[in-house]
């Protein structure tokens, strides 16, 4: 059922960005930077709205990173209300104290990297670690930006030019690629439940020993 779900999510909000266009970006980067995020689907999304060649390819570049914005503000903004706990609730102790020595360490950085990084590289915890740790909200949307409009501008670039060859490929492979994608979505967060599980079962014997 989970996985027919995830199916049906990720069709209706392809149908709907490609109905939408640039605006459809929008609420496909809330989402995307959200705290259920949808790994590669901004991107791919970018790069054939670019190739369809309706609007410039800057147009979807920055309508893309609008939306990251949007949505990386709003998780922001749970870490802010959330405090570190909100972090704690979603990984490991362990993890989320990594986090947040990484953050602590990097801040402006640590965002902008991750951000202009494409999958597996998580950039949600970072988004919270940011809120969590008060970072000044000026110089996280600077980031957020910095990052985004990197690699959105990159992604929309090249569907302009390669278009008319991502649009065939993806003509005759899109049933294999879209359950495939779905596939590695549902198999990457079934693994990180299986690992997130186990550090706080850790956790807790480790906490338990000391008491």
């Amino acid at each position: 059922m989970h996985l027919l779900a995830v199916v049906t999510l990720k069709k209706t909000l392809w149908h709907l960005v490609r109905w939408l266009g640039g605006p459809g970006l929008i609420v496909l980067g809330v989402l995307d930077n959200s705290l259920v995020p949808l790994p590669g689907s901004m991107d791919a999304a970018t790069v054939l709205l670019s190739a369809a060649h309706h609007q410039p390819w800057p147009y979807y570049a920055v309508m893309a990173t609008i939306g990251s914005l949007i949505g990386g503000y709003l998780t922001y903004r749970i870490g802010v209300k959330g405090g570190k706990e909100t972090l704690d609730k979603r990984l490991s102790k362990k993890r989320s104290d990594q986090v947040c020595r990484i953050f602590s360490r990097y801040g402006f950085w640590s965002v902008a990297v991750g951000a202009a990084t494409p999958p597996p590289m998580p950039i949600v915890p970072f988004l919270i670690a940011a809120g969590a740790l008060r970072y000044p909200r000026g110089k996280f949307l600077g980031a957020l930006a910095l990052g985004r409009g990197v690699r959105y501008t990159v992604l929309a670039y090249l569907g302009s030019i390669y278009g008319r060859h991502i649009l065939r490929w993806l003509t005759r492979y899109y049933q294999p690629l879209l359950y495939g994608l779905i596939a590695v979505t549902v198999v990457s967060a079934l693994v990180g439940l299986y690992y997130w599980k186990r550090n706080k079962r850790h956790d807790a014997q480790t906490a338990q020993n000391v008491a």
